[in-house]
């Protein structure tokens, strides 16, 4: 392994302790767009998905006479009766002037930019340039995700990406998402539903974040939690490819059951020193999880067994939580929890209800940066919520606050039922939680249908 590559290994372990540690220490709240990076649930079922697509070019080292890397990767997946989830791009081609950054490095196909599936060749990628490919993997039952159209960074990455360009704010990145979901709509009629943020980087200029670009897309944020290893380069090709398969067969042979609801990350391009381990890999990774029973199925279809990450889909809670997600309710955390547990405040009973509704009201807060109460900053994540709650009476602020940490009393939750729901409520303990209010909300729209 060459210092370079360790160097990039090195600092990928030292992103995610540091992201680990921040994560920790942030508080997490409701959010209509969901981090799906696992799912809870007792099938032995999981996702793959392949990100930087479509990819006209063949395999390198090449043992398939030729083909495009991406049909090799479909061939492959469908002998094992599995469904990928092809996180694909629209076009690099405009992302010049450049230059070529340093083999087997971060920047190895671009200093400025990313290029696909290689400098000087964003005509052999992308779904622009390879419409057969994008209508190969529709036609085998696969999925087509966003990794944006120009996979330019939202934002500013110094630790490995410090000298990349990055788009300027939220309207530049909604507008490149826009450009490919309309290639995806106008080309194919396909509607997107899932997006990757380009080298998963969130933050956006003006207080934004790749949530709030989802949220006005509809999307939810789609991540991994395993990490498939061919996008490092290793000191031989034999090396790459075995890292792709022998930590999974380790795995499996300690907890058979470790993959259950996991996505998997892939890539359907080459790494860093212009190689592609996982079109040989793969067929070891698919061989693995059939004989110990597993489908791969795509991530939609792994969303639509178990929403959630920790709530099994015919759990009372889960299943009711499900319900109400499916009348417009804003009923899981960012990184996909639904927390049960949780003691039910103002703020996130609000968020509840209103959540979905206010993603624009979001924005212009933001951009205001105006405090809508005077306990609630602008960039709060319930405070378009507590603003839509305070104006049709459903959460009343007092004396210009709004207390969104405030656990909901009895009469709060009786007014709020009968202004949202027409409804009301019997005995209910208090403090309610999340859980509890779920089953609670659950009944009562039942009995109004």
């Amino acid at each position: 392994m060459s210092l370079v590559t360790k160097g990039i290994g090195l600092a990928k372990k030292a992103k995610h302790r540091f992201q680990d540690q921040i994560r920790e220490r942030t508080p997490v709240y409701l959010s209509p767009v969901r981090r799906i990076e696992r799912v809870a649930t007792e099938e032995r079922i999981c996702a793959m998905t392949f990100d930087d697509g479509p990819c006209r070019l063949p395999a390198n080292p090449d043992h398939f006479r030729g083909k495009p890397l991406t049909l090799v990767l479909a061939e492959t997946l469908e002998r094992y009766g599995a469904k990928g989830t092809f996180d694909v791009v629209g076009d690099t081609s405009h992302n010049y002037p450049d230059k070529a950054g340093k083999h087997g490095s971060a920047s190895w196909g671009g200093v400025a930019y990313d290029h696909y599936p290689d400098f000087k060749k964003d005509d052999q990628g992308g779904v622009v340039h390879c419409p057969e490919l994008v209508k190969r993997l529709l036609a085998g039952g696969h999925e087509i995700t966003s990794h944006t159209y120009s996979h330019i960074l939202f934002g500013w990455k110094p630790l490995v990406y410090g000298r990349r360009k990055f788009l300027s704010g939220l309207d530049p990145v909604v507008q490149d998402l826009k450009k490919l979901h309309g290639a995806m709509e106008k080309g194919w009629g396909y509607p997107i539903r899932l997006s990757r943020p380009p080298h998963y980087v969130d933050g956006i200029k003006g207080g934004f974040s790749s949530y709030d670009a989802y949220a006005l897309m509809g999307y939810q944020y789609m991540a991994a939690s395993f990490d498939g290893a061919g996008w490092l380069p290793l000191a031989s090709y034999e090396a790459e490819v075995e890292a792709t398969w022998k930590p999974m067969e380790k795995i499996l042979l300690e907890d058979p059951d470790y993959f259950r609801g996991q996505i998997i990350f892939q890539k359907d391009g080459y790494n860093m020193a212009r190689r592609s381990p996982i079109a040989d890999g793969l067929a070891k990774q698919l061989q693995l999880l059939t004989d110990h029973g597993y489908k791969v199925l795509t991530v939609s279809e792994l969303m639509e067994r178990s929403p959630f990450r920790d709530a099994l889909p015919d759990s009372e809670v889960g299943a009711a939580a499900r319900r109400l997600l499916g009348h417009g309710w804003c009923v899981a955390f960012q990184d996909n929890t639904l927390r049960p547990d949780t003691v039910l405040t103002r703020g996130s009973l609000a968020m509840l209800a209103f959540g979905c509704e206010t993603v624009r009201q979001r924005i212009r807060l933001v951009r205001s940066g105006r405090a809508p109460f005077r306990d609630m900053a602008p960039r709060h994540p319930y405070a378009a919520a507590a603003v839509l709650a305070d104006e049709t009476g459903a959460l009343r602020s007092e004396n210009g606050r709004f207390r969104p940490d405030a656990p909901v009393t009895a009469p709060e939750l009786r007014r709020f039922l009968e202004t949202r729901l027409g409804r009301s409520c019997g005995d209910v303990p208090f403090p309610i939680t999340h859980g509890q209010f779920f089953l609670l909300a659950d009944r009562l729209l039942s009995s109004r249908q």
